[in-house]
């Protein structure tokens, strides 16, 4: 590969050197890079300059750019049918969904716009749920860490109090425990009646890559059974084949009762889903809930053609294949490096937590023609397209590894002169 070209120091037209869009609501921290096209696992500033993504859109580019087989189906959609209201039926709709129950075991979907959405809409199940049982004020079991949306109520619900600051009063109805800490609901169950459901992500994504133990699960599964609770796994980052399972809880065997999905069930067409399993699917009923714009043609032929192309193209097996081997060459070229906490994750989404925050790292890598994430501030987060190949995983070690090295080693030699 030839060596990248340096970032330029010019902001794209129509921002300022900052990279702020004078009449965009400057609600992110942008980098001064605009994206003009990308090939597979790659990407092109509107300079020419070329960039290996490692975030996939935060988990959303599950084919990565301008999938061949993506583009004609997508193309073939426009040209017949992109939105029609839910008054009516949509073929795809129930097309979409019957292959998402026969990959979860799950038996109804609603389908929405967003991965803020399907949370969303399994808030309400949980609380009409408890509704139905005659408790008049549910509560949601939810963690420490998490991160399930921005709207008022999925923003109760996480576990960030600094996304929470200046929005408040929040949401009432929720109980905050530790991840993994079995005890902690168990305690919970006992003090608090009026608890009907369990809220986690099987995989921590904004709270950085904190993986949900198998056995865990597994013990929240069995509580929630005895008290005829609803499991509710959010699996709007970690879901859709990203562990190597089309759904990380797979791994531990079980089956929840409410599953948000969004981000890469669409491969970049935005589309949110919450599946139901018996325990939860009749909950709501005409009337209870709705959506423009959700279920609509395009976004359902686009996550049926995602599943399909998955299949087609073994990318379960890829992810959990080239994602172990991204994960040890990270392992090996960071052992022993001081300020590298940990590097953790599954299939193709993988975090290494440093000692310090490093939200440098960005630009840094950006400089270098890599596409990452900073996440809690201190994890370097990895989720590239599920059809990264192994040649590609080892240009990110390559190019990230030293990187991580040389600021870790700046930030020590200026701690030191301090």
């Amino acid at each position: 590969m030839n060596a990248p070209d340096r970032l330029s120091a010019t902001a794209p037209a129509g921002t300022d050197a900052a990279g702020a869009e004078p009449h965009v609501m400057p609600t992110y921290g942008r980098l001064p890079i605009a994206l003009s096209h990308g090939r597979g696992c790659w990407v092109w500033d509107t300079k020419g300059k070329r960039y290996l993504d490692a975030l996939a859109g935060i988990a959303v580019n599950t084919l990565g750019h301008a999938h061949p087989k993506l583009v004609a189906a997508l193309n073939d959609q426009v040209g017949k049918l992109i939105h029609s209201s839910n008054y009516y039926l949509v073929p795809l709709q129930e097309r979409l969904a019957a292959k998402l129950c026969e990959l979860s075991g799950l038996t109804n979907v609603f389908f929405c716009n967003s991965g803020l959405e399907a949370n969303e809409a399994a808030l309400k199940i949980a609380r009409k749920f408890g509704h139905d049982k005659g408790i008049e004020r549910p509560e949601i079991i939810v963690y420490e860490a998490a991160f399930h949306g921005r709207s008022i109520a999925t923003l109760s619900a996480t576990g960030n109090a600094k996304i929470q600051a200046g929005f408040g009063p929040l949401v009432e109805g929720f109980v905050r425990v530790p991840l993994n800490d079995v005890g902690a609901v168990e305690k919970v169950a006992a003090t608090h009646p009026s608890i009907v459901a369990v809220f986690l992500e099987v995989i921590q994504g904004e709270g950085g890559i904190r993986p949900t133990t198998i056995e865990y699960l597994k013990q929240v599964r069995r509580i929630c059974d005895e008290r005829g609770w609803l499991l509710m796994l959010d699996e709007v980052q970690c879901g859709m084949g990203r562990t190597g399972k089309w759904f990380a809880h797979q791994w531990a065997g079980i089956r929840p009762d409410v599953m948000p999905l969004a981000k890469g069930l669409g491969s970049g067409v935005p589309i949110g889903a919450v599946v139901c399993g018996p325990r939860a699917a009749g909950v709501f009923g005409v009337g209870n809930h709705g959506t423009t714009f959700g279920g609509n043609p395009l976004a359902m032929r686009a996550g049926v053609e995602t599943l399909k192309i998955m299949e087609e193209e073994g990318l379960l097996a890829n992810a959990a294949e080239v994602g172990a081997m991204l994960r040890a060459g990270l392992e090996r070229e960071l052992a022993g490096v001081a300020g590298v906490v940990e590097v953790r994750g599954q299939g193709l989404m993988i975090g290494i937590e440093l000692d310090r925050p490093c939200a440098a790292l960005l630009g840094r890598a950006a400089d270098a023609g890599l596409m990452i994430s900073v996440t809690a501030e201190r994890v370097v987060r990895l989720l590239p397209s599920l059809i990264l190949d192994r040649d590609e995983a080892a240009q990110i070690v390559a190019i990230l590894c030293p990187l991580i090295k040389e600021f870790l080693g700046s930030a020590s030699a200026a701690d030191a002169l301090a």
